[in-house]
């Protein structure tokens, strides 16, 4: 294709996430794609990718952020979440299309407004869960009468199980010890209610994962404004005993960030923890891991009560060298920056997955494409009352 016809593209953040975002739209010859990163070493990771260009800036910098993006015709975003909402209204305030994958902690809904008064397009958590989970109850949500009840299990983890922890990080450790000290919100009878990490957890048994523990996370993000189903969680997946050694090292206050003196020094215990878990948790160069992900809505169709089942089971690729987690967030946030940049869709404001999904198509057209991408989900529908359930 003729480069004054491509579609000018800039991934800001090139770690593990970004880095196959760049890579993976650079196979499609409609985009000229470049990745942006404060880090020489994160964009060595494109080092022998020659339809990739990079450029070294610091995207902690809303101020950079908007000059960068100024000259490109769609941006997708895999920062930290740190830096998630600022680097967001720097997109917008350039007039840019934008797709996200942030876990930002903060409610990237109150940039809508700024969204729309400047044109701007913008899909906001794309990426694994938040992202697919959200899709899915989506659907779900625009295809009954009425939902009662959406319940998300989701989870990366090694295949193999190794003590003491049988768990590795198939993403950014700290955010894995906010998923077991951040409450969680939850909706129950219609009221958002708020419980402690790692609490209520129960086992349950997945095709090809086995059995599993699952824990209340603070994940239902945008869900919790944008549907309105009464009842309501996010549950994360580990192997079975991993919450209690969490719950142990969370209650003696290894996870604490109020400083304590150790023999005349200042520290912080959460750091020292960091410091220490953070090499046992690291995913090994080629490391087999996988990504389940579950997700339950139920409901009424037509006077009948009907369920809802999603699953996603992916593993390591060892053909690509991609992480199942890594490409799992990365596949969902291309295809959504293909969908906005060649005008599939192009409605302005701030869009969680959720409201996409309800839009008639979408939801299919991102299940077949990650299938071309060997991402599959698989959709179970059952008509309980025919189950005398």
């Amino acid at each position: 294709m003729n480069t004054s016809e491509q579609k000018r593209a800039v991934v800001l953040g090139c770690g593990l996430v970004g880095s196959i975002m760049a890579r993976e739209l650079a196979k499609d010859d409609r985009f000229d794609v470049t990745v942006a990163d404060v880090a020489e070493e994160n964009l060595a990771r494109l080092h022998d990718e020659k339809s990739v260009k990079t450029t070294l800036v610091d995207l902690g910098d809303a101020k950079h952020v908007r000059v960068l993006v100024a000259d490109y015709d769609i941006v997708l975003g895999a920062l930290p979440s740190r830096i998630g909402l600022e680097a967001l209204g720097a997109v917008i305030d350039a007039g840019k299309p934008y797709c996200d994958i942030s876990f930002m902690p903060q409610d990237a809904l109150s940039l809508d407004d700024r969204a729309k008064a400047a044109g701007v397009t913008a899909i906001v958590d794309c990426g694994v869960s938040p992202g697919l989970s959200n899709m899915m109850v989506g659907f779900a949500d625009a295809q009954l009468d009425r939902v009662d009840t959406a319940v998300i299990y989701v989870g990366g983890l090694p295949k193999a199980k190794t003590w003491p922890f049988q768990y590795k990080a198939p993403f950014a450790p700290s955010d894995v010890l906010e998923e077991y000290t951040r409450p969680a919100r939850l909706v129950e009878n219609g009221a958002i209610v708020i419980k402690p990490a790692l609490s209520e957890p129960e086992l349950i048994e997945l095709p090809r994962a086995g059995a599993l523990e699952a824990f209340n996370t603070d994940g239902l993000r945008s869900l919790l404004t944008t549907v309105k189903i009464p009842n309501m969680k996010e549950k994360t997946l580990r192997y079975p005993g991993h919450v209690e050694l969490m719950r142990v090292f969370r209650e003696t206050g290894l996870f604490s960030k109020e400083p304590v003196e150790v023999n005349g020094v200042t520290v912080r215990p959460l750091d020292v923890t960091s410091k220490l878990l953070f090499p046992l948790w690291k995913l090994e160069e080629g490391e087999e891991e996988f990504t389940v992900l579950r997700t339950v809505v139920e409901g009424v169709k037509d006077g009948k009560r009907v369920r809802y089942t999603f699953d996603l089971y992916d593993e390591y690729c060892a053909e690509s060298n991609m992480s199942s987690m890594a490409r799992t967030t990365a596949f969902p946030n291309v295809i959504a920056a293909t969908l906005v940049a060649t005008g599939e869709f192009t409605e302005p404001g701030v869009f969680p997955p959720e409201l996409i999904a309800r839009r008639p198509g979408l939801f299919e057209l991102f299940v077949d494409r990650l299938a071309a991408r060997g991402v599959h989900i698989t959709t179970r529908v059952e008509t309980l009352d025919a189950l005398n359930d």
